[in-house]
């Protein structure tokens, strides 16, 4: 929207040909993000505390965590309305990647929306059923993914690549790209909302790793240091940086008003929809396996959910004290602000080395 305008105003004044840059609007979007989410942050919140869309406690989760009870909920719903915004703004409105990964972020948003107002209106903690959640989940990655493989223009925007190595390409074919694009988008969404237990514990590494993909976005589409680095070149590629600017601008701004003592939960209005954003964006620029290393803490967790309940159906015993991971360290006598920080600092290290894939091959 803004970039059209600046674009306009360049015709006769040439310094708005600065807002050509995707590096620039990327700052700005981030910017723009964070200023709208604390701004409309404390209003949404004496929103949400005054119709009483507070947190439900699950009663088989740490007795620490009852003191959580009435913590306003759905929080996320100021993430997404400020991507939104911010992206609307100063992406190129033009670009089809743009609107791929607003609808799958705003689609996924709304599932964990009916899921959260199930929760809240009806004071049922477990929400929208796990089937009709995975239904509406599925259709809309396979709706997405099958977007993705008919529009793409060349065998690198469907074939797989593997960090460290510049030589190994793997082709996948539609049926192999839809698959795999459909697992990492609903997995990461999922592994995500299995995070988002503590406060803090899930929008940090978000912020993180969508600025690692930030910056894998705008090398994969530019043609020159594609080419230099060894990197699929996906055309057009380059603006969903801004996108994951949006992101990583509200994200932090939400962080304010979610760190310990949260006074307010991301709800899986957000859970859902920021893993969704960040499964389709690594599926657009064909880096999957860097989403897998810097989202680790987000893989482990869903690990530590897996085997705890494949443990006890087949032995009767569990293998942690409680599942997802982030509980376990908690009952094992680690503080809250311990395990989220810890965590933070271990997605630090794993998006620095995802980083370091782009040089290391």
């Amino acid at each position: 929207m803004l970039l059209e305008l600046t674009q306009w105003l360049a015709i006769d004044i040439r310094t708005f040909n600065v807002f050509n840059y995707i590096t620039l609007r990327t700052v700005l979007a981030a910017l723009t993000s964070l200023m709208i989410s604390f701004i409309v942050g404390p209003i949404m919140i004496r929103k949400l505390t005054a119709y009483k869309i507070c947190q439900a406690v699950r009663d088989d989760g740490p007795q620490t965590h009852l003191i959580k009870a009435g913590t306003p909920t759905m929080g996320g719903a100021l993430i997404l309305v400020s991507v939104a915004i911010s992206t609307l703004l100063w992406a190129d409105l033009g670009n089809h990647y743009i609107w791929v990964v607003l609808l799958t972020t705003l689609g996924f948003g709304v599932i964990g929306w009916i899921d959260d107002y199930r929760k809240v209106v009806y004071n049922n903690p477990k929400g929208l059923s796990a089937s009709v959640k995975f239904f509406w989940q599925s259709l809309i990655a396979i709706t997405v993914a099958s977007y993705l493989v008919l529009t793409a223009d060349s065998p690198a925007q469907t074939s797989m690549i593997v960090p460290f190595f510049k030589q190994i390409v793997i082709p996948l074919g539609v049926v192999g790209f839809v698959a795999l694009s459909y697992f990492v988008i609903v997995g990461t969404s999922n592994a995500v909302n299995l995070t988002d237990g503590l406060d803090g514990l899930a929008i940090m590494p978000t912020v993180m790793i969508s600025s690692g993909l930030a910056i894998f976005a705008y090398v994969a589409g530019h043609s020159v240091f594609a080419k230099y680095l060894g990197i699929p070149y996906i055309p057009h590629a380059g603006e969903l940086a801004v996108f994951c600017g949006a992101l990583a601008g509200s994200g932090l701004a939400f962080l304010w008003f979610n760190a310990y003592p949260a006074e307010v939960f991301m709800g899986d209005v957000g859970a859902l929809a920021l893993g969704a954003a960040l499964g389709v964006v690594a599926v657009i620029i064909r880096q999957e396996i860097i989403l897998l290393i810097m989202g680790g803490i987000f893989v482990v967790e869903t690990l530590s959910v897996i085997l705890q309940v494949t443990s006890f159906k087949l032995t009767g015993k569990r293998i942690l004290r409680m599942a997802p991971l982030h509980h376990h360290f908690e009952l094992k006598g680690w503080k809250e602000n311990q395990v989220v920080v810890r965590f933070w600092i271990i997605t630090m290290m794993l998006v620095l080395l995802g980083l370091a894939t782009l040089k290391l091959r």
